[in-house]
């Protein structure tokens, strides 16, 4: 069963584009004002939402804190505790990734992403956006 959706599609794109928009004008160098909190939380919680909807499943959990947290991927479900497959990035890093402005092994080698577990390699499902 996918993921019930709690950010309409068009709330979360225009998020995920003012986030693209402030990224690009910092990287020209130009003064910029950060995206507001509750633009980049939206933006990373609807690319987790994209991420369940894509690959359902319980076997990975995918966290961004402090934004959200989201479970994807087939295989045997998580009940307690710790789960075996964890992904954890900053926002920035994840959103990144979920536009295709970051590789899934260049964000793991550079340490700007931690990811334990055997069914953690969500490069294949990237990018979202």
């Amino acid at each position: 069963m996918a993921a019930r959706r709690k950010i309409a599609h068009d709330a979360g794109r225009a998020a995920v584009a003012a986030w693209l928009a402030e990224r690009s004008a910092g990287a020209a160098g130009e003064a910029t004002p950060a995206v507001a909190r509750q633009t980049l939380a939206t933006a990373v919680r609807y690319a987790l939402e994209e991420l369940a909807e894509r690959a359902p499943g319980n076997s990975v959990e995918v966290r961004v804190p402090p934004f959200g947290v989201a479970q994807c991927v087939e295989g045997p479900r998580h009940t307690r505790g710790t789960p075996p497959n964890v992904v954890e990035t900053d926002a920035a890093t994840w959103l990144a990734l979920a536009t295709g402005s970051l590789a899934w092994a260049e964000a793991l080698s550079s340490g700007k992403l931690s990811a334990s577990g055997t069914r953690t390699d969500l490069g294949g499902l990237l990018p979202l956006v």
